[in-house]
């Protein structure tokens, strides 16, 4: 069953991952059905980055609401079936979601992140410590 929002035409038509969903854009694809599909990131951060969106636009984790919780269950179980095609899932991988602008969502469709084939660093911020003290003042205001 596939839940796709309400989104005006223009929308979808302006958003890389839908119109790579759409096969508007070329990817290399390494799994689609009716509701998602995979794909290798263009701008990879590890040996193995694939890509796994779902069909539906979401802006972000942030638009999901109760009735997507079947939808988000098998993203993340295709995610281990990815691993497993991928032969990474014995030495390790990383799965990631980003949120908006501080957790580092580039492109605002719902995505996660499959990273492997490599050691993985535990470091998962970007920047410097001094830099995140600096943008939580500016925050904060002080």
């Amino acid at each position: 069953m596939v839940i796709y929002s309400k989104v005006m035409d223009s929308e979808r038509s302006s958003c890389v991952f839908c119109r790579i969903a759409d096969h508007a854009i070329p990817a290399h694809i390494r799994f689609e059905d009716d509701e998602m599909m995979a794909f290798d990131d263009a701008n990879p951060n590890a040996p193995i980055h694939v890509l796994l969106i779902s069909k539906a636009h979401l802006a972000s984790l942030v638009q999901v609401e109760a009735n997507h919780q079947e939808l988000l269950g098998k993203m993340l179980y295709r995610c281990k079936l990815l691993a497993d095609e991928l032969n990474i899932s014995d030495s390790g991988y990383r799965v990631t979601i980003n949120v908006g602008d501080w957790g580092g969502q580039i492109v605002r469709h719902l995505h996660l992140h499959i990273l492997g084939g490599a050691p993985l660093t535990s470091n998962l911020a970007i920047g410097t410590a001094e830099k995140s003290k600096q943008m939580t003042k500016e925050f904060l205001g002080a």
